[in-house]
């Protein structure tokens, strides 16, 4: 299972929000650049960066600071935050971006996503669907930086892109997402059970080594920590000791 660590942009600085609040917001860095360079010293090959910013607004406000941490890490670097045109797309890939992540459009305008799996292939997409857990168990997809609801079902969307070739697949439980409680594990092995192709991020709540070793148990493909690595509760020493152990 690979591990991915992530960077979220807010006003130029790496931030964590709590449960996906923009008013609980916790910032651990002025120099995100430094962040990524701290994170390639780790067993790790993969870099997920969000522009908060450009996800509640719809236009990215980072695009410099996103280039220098993709520039100064070397690491493989999937961006997402107010990537909502086939331009934004183009533009980023064309700059040395390894796969956009595409969120609010994705649920909003699926055929236009369709199209763009198509033409840039699914393994330049990441599909990034956010979920709150209904009453009733349901998960329910959020937009637009986790501010509103869509009123469509996880499952729903997850059935139209699994037949368009879709290949990546970023789920986060938004309530457990920087709040140190745990993934939500039930979710992501009924993803795997319906979705056999997926390739599953899963993301949100990673606390410790401990969960990692769960989702990897669950046969999860890969899992974003943030938080938890920012806050020293898991270790250069842990990932790599995870990595051996794979």
């Amino acid at each position: 299972m690979k591990i991915i660590p992530a960077i979220d942009l807010k006003d130029g600085k790496c931030v964590r929000l709590f449960k996906g609040d923009f008013e609980r917001t916790t910032e651990y860095s002025s120099d995100p650049a430094a962040v990524g360079r701290r994170f390639s010293g780790l067993a790790v090959e993969d870099l997920h960066i969000v522009d908060l910013d450009g996800a509640r607004s719809g236009t990215q406000h980072n695009d410099e600071i996103v280039a220098n941490i993709a520039r100064q890490s070397g690491l493989a670097v999937q961006l997402g935050g107010g990537i909502r045109s086939r331009d934004d797309i183009s533009r980023w890939l064309g700059s040395g971006i390894s796969r956009c992540v595409v969120g609010s459009v994705a649920i909003s305008e699926p055929a236009r996503v369709r199209e763009w799996l198509q033409e840039f292939g699914g393994d330049a997409i990441v599909l990034a669907l956010d979920v709150r857990i209904e009453g009733n168990g349901t998960p329910m997809l959020t937009t637009h930086g986790w501010t509103e609801d869509s009123g469509t079902s996880l499952w729903d969307s997850l059935d139209i892109y699994n037949e368009a070739g879709a290949i990546h697949v970023l789920c986060t439980d938004v309530s457990r997402d920087g709040a140190m409680s745990g993934p939500n594990f039930q979710l992501y092995a009924e993803i795997l059970q319906r979705y056999h192709s997926l390739q599953l991020q899963a993301s949100g709540g990673v606390r410790h080594i401990e969960d990692l070793d769960m989702l990897r148990e669950l046969g999860v493909p890969a899992a974003i920590t943030g938080r938890a690595l920012l806050d020293g509760e898991i270790t250069e020493r842990e990932i790599a000791a995870f990595q051996r152990n794979a």
